[in-house]
């Protein structure tokens, strides 16, 4: 074995040791292997797709030399791997399942292994209930300090940093990131592809009885965040609650348990994002673009993001909400289907200018077409030529004559012209269900 990587190997031990503060016996090591040929690991952006290709071009790790090509099978590998090549052009093979919530040898944990401080839900519970500690002022004292101390050390193991001039692929069809939220924050030039994301789940949410009239448990975590990064490339991922959806989750004071937060964000000044063939399904915050109206300072000229011929099925609301950017989303297909909750698709937030063209809905029976759009702040947008169960429908005008308490007005300023195939919206759903997602794209 190289010196190099007896460091590697010795790296992955000791960042996922640290990381949980578990002791375990068996090392974890992430494998270089020989640069391949042209192909997926080492694809670009193309010229065009979206606000990614502007100013500049996307290429994440395509000009990784031979020793920065990783295979990590589990998450202390894959921190290992981008700590050994840093900021170096890398490309990052996920074979397998990793799970985030495991010890350093890869091994699921639960929830049990991060509580500290004499923690436990039912103790907390019983010291937050309403009826003992009222609806007037969040939790404090011993038990909230466990709780915030044992979150603490959860997201130690979860929150995994990706830094910049990175590929980060799937190998094959069942390439898995579990648990885990991939932190995309204040780098550039990456690249994230075939890769389900699953049921990145907070052990530990706050219950907050000022939260609203009936009070709110409050969750952390986003399978995927892009917080103040530029030239990023997502494409042909699945995100989902896996096998916790939050329909099954119990209730406690009268409130959802809520164990999940959005499924992939883009904040705090994120610009120049291609999200391409995705599935994002069975959520209900789905996705941010500008998490604040007080975001203004970062976000205002940025948060230019593309979204086209992705998925959007049975999620409540945020597909996307945008704030502040110039956001293109065409060709991408939303579909709710009979038994799920539905709240609206394109949230209008504060300054957007969001332009909505070519997309296809299919709605089952229950939901109201004028709520596809949801007015937040007083902003303006481009709606033009999208179809709803197969109609053509003017989103604004159906909107504003079902919710006239929310008038919107049309024109959002701008128009893209960072695009590559804009496909009729009758045939978007065949496409999108023909190549979007992970496993569609596959690598040897």
């Amino acid at each position: 074995m190289s010196a190099r990587m007896r460091h590697l190997r010795a790296t992955a031990v000791v960042l996922g040791t640290a990381s949980l503060a578990l002791a375990v016996s068996v090392p974890a090591q992430a494998t270089s292997r020989p640069a391949p040929g042209k192909g997926i690991e080492r694809a670009v952006l193309p010229a065009g797709d979206g606000w990614a290709s502007a100013e500049g071009s996307t290429t994440g790790g395509a000009n990784a030399t031979p020793d920065h090509v990783y295979t990590v099978t589990n998450r202390a590998e894959l921190i290992a791997a981008f700590a050994d090549a840093g900021d170096a052009p890398k490309i990052v093979r996920i074979a397998g399942t990793v799970h985030g919530n495991a010890d350093a040898a890869g091994n699921p944990i639960g929830c049990e292994e991060y509580q500290r401080d004499g923690y436990t839900l039912e103790k907390y519970l019983a010291a937050y209930d309403p009826e003992v500690w009222g609806m007037d002022e969040v939790p404090s004292g011993p038990l909230e300090d466990a709780r915030v101390a044992s979150a603490k050390l959860q997201a130690a193991a979860v929150n995994v940093k990706v830094p910049s001039n990175t590929t980060i692929v799937g190998v094959g069809r069942d390439a898995t990131v579990v648990g885990a939220s991939l932190q995309v924050k204040n780098v550039s030039n990456v690249i994230v592809r075939n890769i389900s994301f699953e049921d990145t789940y907070d052990c530990f949410p706050q219950w907050d009885p000022t939260d609203g009239d009936t009070g709110h448990w409050n969750s952390e975590y986003d399978n995927l965040v892009v917080y103040g990064s530029d030239h990023v490339w997502v494409d042909h991922n699945t995100f989902s609650d896996g096998d916790r959806p939050d329909a099954d989750q119990p209730s406690y004071f009268d409130e959802l348990f809520q164990q999940h937060d959005g499924l992939f964000d883009i904040v705090r000044g994120a610009d120049l994002v291609t999200v391409s063939y995705n599935v994002l399904k069975d959520h209900d915050k789905t996705m941010l673009i500008g998490n604040s109206d007080g975001a203004g300072a970062d976000d205002r000229g940025k948060l230019r993001v593309t979204l086209h011929h992705n998925l959007f099925k049975d999620v409540n609301e945020r597909a996307p909400r945008v704030r502040f950017g110039q956001v293109d989303s065409y060709n991408n297909h939303f579909v709710s289907t009979k038994g799920s909750a539905y709240g609206y698709s394109y949230g209008i937030g504060a300054e957007s200018q969001l332009v909505a063209e070519h997309n296809a809905f299919t709605l089952n029976s229950g939901v109201d077409k004028a709520t596809i759009l949801k007015k937040w702040s007083e902003s303006s947008l481009t709606a033009g030529d999208n179809y709803v169960n197969g109609r053509k429908t003017d989103l604004i005008a159906v909107h504003n004559a079902g919710v006239p308490a929310e008038h919107l007005t049309e024109g959002a300023g701008w128009k893209p012209k960072l695009r590559t195939t804009v496909d009729h919206p009758l045939v978007v759903p065949l496409v999108v269900a023909l190549k979007a997602g992970a496993g569609r794209t596959l690598i040897g």
